[in-house]
């Protein structure tokens, strides 16, 4: 087993030090595959293009900053998760990272499943499409009002994650006639190797019920117990970015512990296990995911092997990749700004968006890669820190990366893999006006998410 899954305890993740960089790339132009949506490439003139349309025709008619989403590359993706787990298993994709109704239709065409967590993505759900059935509703504080009305539309499965949270669930389904089906979610005490604030199964955060204290077990007699809910299984999310499956390996013989004590006590094999997401993507050169059919065959004989030792029937499994899917998909456009040079240290770039548009550098340390796109360039390579036009000294976008020392205001760059949470968590910081979401699709280009406006803004300002 990796020393990278340990059990909980103190350490909670290594955060590189300030000033942690790579050397620079032997070639600049060079776009990675590993953190660039396959469709996008450079063409003879130096200009980056994306399904077939070059960044400065994006950029003419969308403006900047946006987010530019590979079609082709999300459906190529999203269908090698349901190649790879079959029919034998559920793929919910994770609709936190990216969720809009052009997304929901894309998913249900290729026949993922989808996992939501509040009531506005709920909506957004329903209203592009997707069979209630077919949805999974998260949250460890759902309101009456959003329970209500995931059951009245028929959602698939709630997972449960408090024991107020089974009362309140089972009540609502009881008084509207319904019995609804339901997972617990449990903390099984592993950690993945990750930043702590995108660790969620050590004991000492706000999801799921614990396991190492009798909790879990307990809250399996209470919700078989009620009339109103049908309990089909136990569900289980280890953290974030991950790229080690050690830490589910350990999750999953914890579980299946679980599942085994269940049998035991009440004489109900549970048919149904959930080992959640937070698969890694590459959003350096130096990440190095797996592939889904890799990640599928791993979970699988994990979950195998250890139901074997517990002389249980295998239950079909499920998992939720998101920023599987669509984070890699994207990439966020910005035209360069002011250009700082400090000597000795780094030359700060300054683009029209920012922490706005994408907030996770700030909040979690997170690394990016950058890339000159609107055209080729020999310069020699200059160590750069890209940040954003916002009032905040940690208005970071790109920490530390190198950029063409002939960079000039005016020039487009573009950070990859930012398809996953940029959109999501963006927000109106300063007043700034979110960015579109534009998806590219053999050599057209529609706006799925429009740019705000500022009448936007205003409209909600009731004076």
């Amino acid at each position: 087993m990796s020393r990278s899954a340990h059990p909980a305890g103190p350490r909670h993740a290594d955060v590189l030090p300030e000033g942690h960089y790579s050397a620079p790339a032997a070639d600049l132009n060079v776009l990675d595959p590993k953190v660039w949506s396959h469709t996008v490439s450079r063409g003879a003139d130096g200009v980056v293009s994306v399904g077939g349309i070059d960044v400065k025709k994006l950029a003419e008619e969308f403006g900047t900053p946006g987010y530019f989403l590979d079609e082709a590359d999300f459906r190529e993706r999203a269908r090698a998760w349901r190649t790879a787990f079959g029919h034998d298993a559920d793929v919910f994709y994770a609709g936190k990272a990216f969720l809009s109704r052009a997304v929901v239709r894309w998913l249900h065409e290729e026949g993922l499943n989808l996992d939501v967590c509040s009531g506005g993505e709920l909506a957004t759900a329903l209203s592009a499409g997707m069979p209630a059935d077919r949805i999974a509703f998260h949250g460890n504080n759902k309101s009456e009002e959003e329970i209500r009305t995931a059951i009245e539309a028929g959602v698939g499965r709630i997972v449960l994650d408090s024991f107020q949270e089974i009362v309140r669930v089972a009540h609502i389904a009881q008084s509207l006639g319904k019995r609804q089906r339901a997972q617990i979610r449990v903390t099984v005490g592993v950690e993945a190797h990750t930043h702590e604030f995108i660790a969620t199964a050590h004991e000492d955060q706000k999801f799921g019920i614990g396991l190492a204290d009798g909790q879990a077990a307990e809250a399996v007699r209470r919700a078989l117990a009620l009339d109103g809910l049908e309990l089909v299984g136990i569900h289980s999310h280890i953290g974030s970015q991950i790229f080690d499956m050690a830490g589910f390996e350990v999750a999953a013989r914890r579980v299946v512990k679980l599942l085994a004590e269940v049998r035991d006590e009440h004489g109900v094999e549970l048919p149904e296990i959930d080992l959640g997401g937070g698969l890694g993507i590459a959003y350096t050169s130096e990440d190095d995911p797996s592939e889904p059919h890799e990640i599928a065959k791993a979970l699988s004989e994990i979950v195998t092997r250890e139901c074997e030792a517990a002389k249980l029937r295998t239950p079909r499994i499920s998992v939720e990749p998101g920023r599987a899917i669509v984070g890699p998909t994207a990439f966020t456009l910005y035209e360069v700004g002011t250009i700082k040079p400090l000597d000795g240290l780094r030359t700060y770039v300054s683009v029209d968006g920012g922490m706005s548009d994408n907030i996770r550098t700030a909040l979690y340390d997170a690394e990016y890669s950058v890339a000159l796109v609107s055209r080729a360039s020999d310069a020699e390579p200059m160590l750069v820190r890209v940040v954003g036009k916002h009032c905040e000294s940690g208005d970071i976008v790109v920490k530390d990366a190198f950029l063409p020392a002939d960079l000039a205001p005016g020039d487009l760059i573009a950070v990859p893999a930012t398809g996953a949470y940029c959109r999501s968590m963006a927000s109106n910081y300063n007043h700034a006006l979110r960015p579109p979401v534009v998806a590219v699709h053999d050599g057209e280009a529609r706006v799925i998410v429009r740019r705000e406006t500022e009448e936007d803004i205003l409209r909600l300002d009731v004076g």
